[in-house]
């Protein structure tokens, strides 16, 4: 991924900063490291928003943008890796991460009927909560790590490539050497 092409798909630092759910960072959202794209902040904005997607909180937005501003993490890209889980998404992606916390405590599975009331709701969240929430964390981390590490190896393989196109001409004109095969 060039910086060409993620700056056309981000959104710009004046859209961001007056997005009404982070105006509580206020100034904060001025500073110039939070919108770089270098080799530091890609990955940490991909594993701070991959993370942030697995968590079920209404307010994932703004809890990539916390962590991402003290790490120093490009914020935009933060805040738009959290929309993995769209609504579309997260069904499939919270009933994954509770299996999982489920099979890590061992928990049997939870057959319930659908009661459209809050006492239902808050029954049957009393009840998955607890799977749900550490299986989020544990593939909220797992995609984090996941992130970084790739961002970071696939970020050192495009400067690889991009350093030996500029770099190939002037050995092969001083060796004299043929062009090499496709």
């Amino acid at each position: 991924m060039s910086r060409k092409f993620l700056k056309k798909y981000l959104p710009d630092s004046r859209h961001v900063r007056e997005h009404r759910s982070l105006k509580v960072f206020g100034e904060i959202l001025n500073q110039p490291s939070l919108w770089l794209l270098n080799r530091r902040s890609v990955p940490r904005a991909f594993a701070i928003g991959l993370f942030c997607a697995f968590l079920p909180i209404p307010a994932q937005m703004v809890a990539a943008a916390a962590i991402a501003i003290p790490l120093s993490a490009n914020l935009p890209l933060s805040i738009a890796l959290v929309w993995v889980t769209n609504p579309v998404t997260m069904p499939p992606i919270f009933w994954f991460a509770y299996e999982v916390g489920r099979w890590i405590l061992g928990s049997p599975p939870v057959v319930f009927e659908v009661e459209w009331s809050l006492a239902w709701f808050m029954e049957e969240l009393y009840i998955i909560g607890g799977p749900l929430l550490l299986g989020s964390v544990i593939c909220g981390a797992i995609a984090a790590a996941l992130g970084y590490i790739g961002m970071t190896l696939y970020w050192r393989w495009y400067v690889l490539r991009i350093w030996r196109t500029r770099h190939r001409p002037k050995v092969e004109k001083v060796l004299h050497l043929p062009p090499p095969p496709d």
